[in-house]
C-alpha cells in the first residue's frame, strides 16, 4: 500500500504537467489561429477612408442618330461584341427608296453629261471649219461644263442619302461589353435616346469624393488603398501608387473627386461596384505635428459594445483578454480610442471568436 502511494505521487505530477502542456499548445495555436488587427497612431500616418464605385474608362450609351422603328435587337446584356459588330438594326425601307432615286438621278445626270459632252465635241469640230458662231461654241461648252456640275452634284446628293441610310444599322465602336439594353423591338428609336449601354472590360478605375481639406492634405508619394467585397470570398485589397485629383471641387458638397486607374490584372471587378479608398494625410510641418496630438484608431469591428460599455479583446502570446475602452468619434471604417489602448497593441479583429476563445471553445 505505500509503495502504491509513493508511485502515485510520482506519476501526478508528471500527467498533470503533460495536461498543463497541452492546455498551453491549445491556447496557442487558438491565439495563432486568430485574425488580429493593430492599433495605430495618426502621429505616424494619418489615413483618409473614403467611399468610391467602380467606372470603366470607356463606356459609351449608342443610341441612334435618326428616328425610326426597332425592328431587330442582336446583343443582350453581358454579351461580348467586337468592333464594327451590328447591334441594333431600325426600319430603313423608306431610307433605302431614297437612296435607289438617288442613284437613278445620278444615272440621269450621267446620260446628260454624255450628250452634253458629245455637243462640245462637235462644236469644236464645226468652230474649227467656221460652220459655227463663236457665240454657239460658247452655248456648247457651257451646257457641259453645267451638265458635268449637275453630274458632280447628284453623286455627292447619293452618296450623303447612303451614309444617312447606314445610320438605320447601329454597329459597335469598339470591342466591349453588352451592360444594359433598355430598348425593345417595335421602339421608336430617337435621336439621342439611349438603346443599349456597352463598356470596355479592360480598363477600370475606382472614383471617390473627399472633402477640400483632405484633398488638400493628400500625399503625392502616399500609396493608395482599394478594397472591394468578393461575392464568396474575403474582401480583397490593392495597393495603387498614382492617383489623379480633379483641378475642380463639387459647388453643392464642396469635395473633390479622386480618380484611381486600376491595373489589367484585377479579377472579379464590374462598373458600380462598391469600394473603398484609404489615402495618406499629411501631417503639414512640424509644429502643427508637434500641437496636434496624436490619435489611436483602431477598427469598428474589433469594438463590442454592450450598452453604454465599450471593449477589446487584447492579445497577448497566448493570452486573450477583455479590456475595456473609452470611445471617440469615428472616421470612416476606424475609431478613435481615447483610453484604454496603445498603440501597436495587437486586438481581435474578430471579437465573436476571441470571446469563444477566451471562455475555451473553439474558435
Amino acid at each position: 500500500m505505500m509503495q502504491f502511494a509513493k508511485m502515485f505521487r510520482v506519476v501526478l505530477p508528471g500527467v498533470l504537467a503533460a495536461a498543463c502542456s497541452v492546455s498551453v499548445m491549445a491556447a496557442e495555436t487558438a491565439a495563432a489561429a486568430l485574425k488580429t488587427v493593430k492599433a495605430r497612431s495618426t502621429a505616424s500616418a494619418e489615413r483618409a477612408q473614403a467611399d468610391a464605385v467602380v467606372e470603366a474608362v470607356r463606356q459609351t450609351q449608342i443610341s441612334a442618330q435618326v428616328a425610326g422603328a426597332i425592328t431587330e435587337i442582336l446583343v443582350r446584356p453581358g454579351d461580348s461584341v467586337k468592333a464594327g459588330q451590328v447591334l441594333v438594326r431600325l426600319d430603313a425601307r423608306a431610307a433605302q427608296q431614297q437612296a435607289n432615286a438617288s442613284q437613278a438621278q445620278v444615272e440621269a445626270a450621267n446620260a446628260s453629261l454624255a450628250v452634253a459632252e458629245k455637243d462640245w465635241q462637235r462644236s469644236q469640230q464645226l468652230a474649227a471649219q467656221h460652220f459655227i458662231s463663236a457665240a454657239q461654241l460658247d452655248k456648247a461648252r457651257a451646257q457641259y461644263l453645267a451638265a458635268a456640275a449637275e453630274t458632280r452634284a447628284q453623286i455627292a446628293a447619293a452618296g450623303a442619302v447612303r451614309t444617312q441610310s447606314g445610320f438605320y444599322t447601329l454597329t459597335a465602336p469598339y470591342s466591349g461589353v453588352v451592360s444594359d439594353v433598355p430598348a425593345m423591338p417595335g421602339d421608336m428609336a430617337m435621336p439621342g435616346k439611349p438603346l443599349l449601354t456597352m463598356y470596355e472590360p479592360g480598363a477600370l478605375r475606382v472614383t471617390a469624393m473627399i472633402p477640400e481639406q483632405q484633398a488638400a492634405r493628400l500625399r503625392k508619394d502616399g500609396a493608395l488603398q482599394v478594397s472591394w467585397q468578393q461575392s464568396g470570398v474575403q474582401p480583397a485589397t490593392l495597393n495603387l501608387t498614382q492617383f489623379t485629383v480633379l483641378p475642380a471641387a463639387d459647388p453643392a458638397s464642396h469635395s473633390i473627386q479622386i480618380r484611381a486607374a486600376l491595373p489589367n490584372t484585377v479579377q472579379g471587378l464590374r462598373p458600380g461596384m462598391f469600394a473603398r479608398l484609404s489615402l495618406s494625410l499629411d501631417n503639414g510641418n512640424a509644429q502643427n505635428a508637434q500641437s496636434t496630438p496624436a490619435r489611436i484608431l483602431v477598427p469598428r469591428s474589433a469594438v463590442i459594445r454592450r450598452a453604454e460599455l465599450s471593449a477589446v479583446y487584447v492579445v497577448q502570446g497566448s493570452k486573450i483578454l477583455l479590456r475595456q475602452v473609452r470611445t471617440g468619434p469615428q472616421q470612416g471604417e476606424e475609431i478613435e480610442i481615447l483610453s484604454g489602448v496603445n498603440a501597436g497593441d495587437v486586438l481581435a479583429a474578430e471579437p465573436q471568436v476571441a470571446a469563444r476563445l477566451a471562455s475555451g471553445g473553439q474558435p
